[in-house]
């Protein structure tokens, strides 16, 4: 599971303008990260341009999805992610970083911004950290958890209907244990009533 890019942008008229990015392209030989990433911003204006105001949506691109949250004030995030990384956290991180940058980042500055006269640094850190939706996001972590701890009792209930049949077994023996110690008590109590001592 891995995040390649993340980039705010704002969606005008005719175009997309991109306001900041962030990118993990170490997975990429040297020669390929910077035509990587010109690829991945121009796909990512691309999709903001064609995506309608309060819309999310998942694009497909080869062996990449493309998870883009456009709203209704035109501010738009896109998150380019590997077909592994779960969708539901690639939302919520699109959804914290256009809170967080619409708080930070006057919106005046939205329509004629780019990314080096937009000060917003904390792109870098969100695309670092969500790089584990584990760690990164509480409901896939609690939902790991949990799937471990069902890992874990399903391995319990596995060991104890194992030692139920056994338990059944002994019970089993038991019963015919008890049976046999009182046969043998009667067969001794009648050898010991013939010979007692006066």
């Amino acid at each position: 599971m891995k995040l390649y890019s993340l980039s705010v942008l704002y969606k005008g008229a005719t175009k997309a303008n991109l306001l900041k990015a962030a990118y993990d392209l170490s997975s990429f030989s040297f020669f390929q990260r910077s035509s990587v990433q010109e690829f991945m911003t121009f796909t990512s204006a691309l999709i903001v341009e064609r995506t309608s105001q309060g819309t999310r949506a998942s694009v497909k691109e080869q062996e990449y999805l493309c998870h883009v949250y456009v709203r209704n004030d035109n501010l738009g995030a896109v998150v380019i992610a590997d077909t592994e990384y779960p969708q539901r956290v690639c939302f919520t991180l699109l959804d914290k970083v256009l809170e967080e940058f619409s708080r930070q980042v006057d919106s005046i500055d939205w329509p004629s911004g780019n990314p080096e006269t937009i000060n917003y640094k904390s792109l870098d850190i969100h695309l670092s950290k969500y790089q584990n939706p584990r760690e990164a996001d509480a409901m896939t972590k609690v939902q790991a958890e949990l799937d471990e701890t069902k890992i874990i009792l399903h391995n319990t209930m596995e060991s104890l209907l194992e030692r139920g049949e056994k338990l059944d077994d002994l019970v089993a023996k038991s019963e015919h244990l008890g049976n046999q110690s009182k046969a043998f008590y009667k067969t001794a109590r009648k050898q010991n009533s013939c010979c007692e001592i006066m």
